[in-house]
């Protein structure tokens, strides 16, 4: 039986495993080479974590094995998607408000004021690419 604990999804990320068992994971800085050393490269899993953003991503992101949970905890952003070159943007401005991003959909996020969002990741094969000077606002 595991320990009864309280965490913070900032520094100690949740793995959903496919027997439906969640396991506790230290964010370092090598998380993401870990998670794939230790989870079977993530096949299967979701990740559920917390990230804080002052400013707009760097990259474009694509989650090719399953929909992605974007919910906003604190602030706003738009979560920004390639739909086959044309722009797609969800703006969360409510705490509790989510947006589903497709599988197989490209997604970045611009930052209007400091944000702080909460994930559920299939993280099997993500993929990230640089974004294009146009894309940079």
């Amino acid at each position: 039986m595991s320990e009864l604990k309280s965490h913070d999804l900032e520094s100690t990320f949740a793995v959903l495993e496919p027997g439906a068992t969640a396991v506790p994971v230290e964010v370092t800085p090598t998380i993401y080479e870990d998670l794939d050393r230790c989870f079977d490269n993530f096949r299967d899993h979701r990740l559920v974590s917390i990230y804080t953003f002052d400013s707009d991503w760097p990259t474009w992101e694509m989650h090719p094995a399953g929909d992605e949970v974007v919910c906003l905890l604190e602030g706003e952003a738009g979560m920004v998607f390639d739909r086959g070159g044309t722009e797609e943007t969800v703006t969360l401005t409510k705490p509790g408000s989510y947006v589903i991003v497709p599988k197989g959909t490209w997604h970045t996020a611009r930052v209007s004021r400091s944000a702080r969002m909460l994930f559920i990741t299939p993280g099997e094969g993500t993929q990230n690419r640089a974004l294009a000077e146009k894309d940079r606002l």
